[in-house]
């Protein structure tokens, strides 16, 4: 059950999953209440074969995979819904700490564009992530281009946005990567960041809405970001600009 190209990836960061962690749990059953209808009930066997899980609570409990939970899906093809985590180990560099990431994916379409921010928040607050992302699958070729491989590399990526430090080159797993179209940023990643500050943010803030958490969802466009739209790269580049520290720019 493949993620279509014209989906919405979304992205979040957090502690490294321990044991007995409930956390995996309240993540699958934050995303289904804010997709209603929507069960996520299906895994995929080694065989590579679709599977239903009659006690998916039970199961996931039990289930680790790569220091995060295996995929689970709804099994439609016609609005496929997935989600899962990994581990990312602690690399070398400042930022020498595991970290566990979950990526989800949801159409593209109207209904998913109308609750893409709250999964986003949803997964994000029951992870406890520092941070995370919902954007269209395909800006992840744009976000590659940013990507500072060494010193002597350029500033701007083709389109004109700024290159970004390699995450484990982040001091902080609190400081974002990178901006998305949907963008969590946790208490202490709004810290970090300076946001907000209501002389300079009020478009922002227009946008955004406050978490029970003391978090944000912020929304940079009105429509899920496409940077062959001169307004919508103008903007990505005016909020880059606004928040140096995200990518490692500028120390927080």
């Amino acid at each position: 059950m493949p993620a279509s190209s014209e989906a919405l990836g979304i992205v979040v960061y957090a502690p490294a999953l321990e044991s007995e962690d409930s956390r995996p749990a309240a993540v699958i059953h934050a995303m289904e209440q804010a997709l209603p209808g929507v069960r996520l009930e299906w895994t995929v066997s080694r065989e590579n074969q679709l599977v239903v899980l009659p006690q998916r609570d039970t199961w996931l409990a039990e289930a680790r995979a790569d220091g995060g939970f295996p995929l689970l899906c709804n099994n439609d093809e016609t609005h496929p819904v997935m989600i899962s985590a990994r581990e990312r180990p602690a690399m070398p560099g400042p930022s020498g700490h595991a970290i566990l990431e979950v990526h989800a994916s949801i159409p593209c379409d109207a209904g998913g564009i109308a609750a893409a921010s709250r999964v986003l928040e949803g997964i994000a607050e029951s992870a406890r992530a520092s941070w995370g992302h919902a954007s269209p699958k395909g800006l992840s070729s744009e976000l590659a281009r940013q990507m500072r491989h060494s010193p002597q590399g350029p500033e701007r990526s083709p389109r004109g946005l700024p290159m970004l430090k390699l995450p484990w080159h982040i001091r902080t797993p609190a400081v974002p990567y990178h901006l998305g179209w949907l963008n969590y940023w946790s208490a202490a990643a709004a810290r970090a960041i300076g946001f907000p500050d209501p002389g300079r943010d009020a478009d922002l803030l227009s946008r955004a809405r406050h978490t029970s958490t003391g978090g944000w969802v912020v929304q940079l466009t009105d429509a899920p970001l496409d940077l062959g739209d001169a307004p919508h790269l103008e903007t990505l580049l005016r909020t880059y600009e606004r928040f140096p520290g995200i990518g490692g720019r500028a120390e927080p």
